[in-house]
């Protein structure tokens, strides 16, 4: 048990000590490790997750527990939801709409409005331009 230990602190602790020393300092004591009779747990102290980890041969593998697992499927089924929603709420009026594409009508509209301005600022320039005849 003991040989086990010393092989998970230097499986999780050389990457820390190779690190920076910033780097180390910021990820120096996210993990809490307690000895259980299966493995050990793992606390991640940032984000409040327990894990169950257990050594078979040299291989460590750590599972959530069942209550972090049914949170987590918990998040997955809303966001499942809700962005059907949203693919249901898109607009589908128009072939070219799920593109990005304009109609025919959208463009005439902006060109329309385009020669407008176009022409309204080209007469303003004329109108600057022209010689005052006081």
């Amino acid at each position: 048990m003991r040989f086990m230990l010393a092989t998970l602190w230097l499986l999780f602790a050389s990457p820390a000590l190779a690190a920076e020393p910033n780097e180390a300092a910021t990820e120096n004591g996210r993990y809490a490790m307690t000895p259980v009779q299966d493995g050990f747990l793992r606390l991640d102290t940032r984000s409040g997750a327990v894990s169950l980890c257990k050594v078979t041969g040299a291989n460590v593998a750590c599972r959530a527990s069942a209550e972090e697992s049914r949170a987590l499927n918990e998040e997955i089924d809303r966001l499942s939801r809700e962005n059907a929603a949203l693919k249901t709420a898109a607009p589908n009026a128009q072939a070219g709409s799920k593109y990005g594409i304009p109609s025919d009508e959208e463009i005439d509209k902006a060109l329309n409005v385009g020669e407008k301005f176009m022409k309204r600022m080209l007469r303003i320039l004329r109108d600057d331009q022209a010689p005052d005849k006081t």
